[in-house]
């Protein structure tokens, strides 16, 4: 009969020794899963209402474009202006969205005070993503993203 005693628990060992590593790489890898989807929301609203603005007069929906970058439709907005329901992505504030066409900046037309080409531009600012598991992204328990913004042609 062999005897095992020198090998006895060695696997446990083995594993105590690469769990926290798998469990860091595991947790780290969602957590910027995470920060790309939200990055990838805010990216998708900013299109939404910039589309949704080439469409009209300039300088008459910006409060619902600003509701449909924060809530994802403006509906809601419209029946009660002070609507404050879920956002589409933690930490979206009316503050950081900025809206500008070609009375607002001057940078947004082709030429002359009635332009040819009139652009619509929706923007958020300092956009930051939160870790959910601050101990795993130690140094980057916070992202903040670079200016955020899509530019369209209006159709008028």
């Amino acid at each position: 009969m062999q005897r095992y005693s020198r090998q006895t628990g060695v696997a446990a060992v083995e594993m105590a020794f690469l769990l926290m590593p798998l469990i860091f790489i595991v947790f780290g890898i969602t957590e910027f899963g995470r920060a790309f989807y939200q990055y990838n929301t805010v990216v998708k609203a900013t299109r939404d209402a910039a589309r949704y603005l080439s469409g009209q007069q300039p300088g008459t929906k910006d409060a619902e474009a600003t509701c449909l970058v924060k809530y994802g439709n403006y509906s809601a907005c419209l029946a009660d202006p002070s609507y404050t329901g879920p956002l589409l992505a933690p930490g979206l504030a009316t503050a950081t969205i900025s809206i500008c066409d070609w009375p607002r900046c001057a940078n947004h037309n082709a030429q002359g005070s009635d332009p040819v080409v009139n652009l619509v531009s929706v923007t958020v600012s300092n956009y930051q993503f939160t870790s959910l598991v601050p101990f795993v992204t130690s140094g980057l328990s916070t992202i903040t993203f670079s200016d955020i913004h899509t530019t369209m042609k209006a159709n008028l």
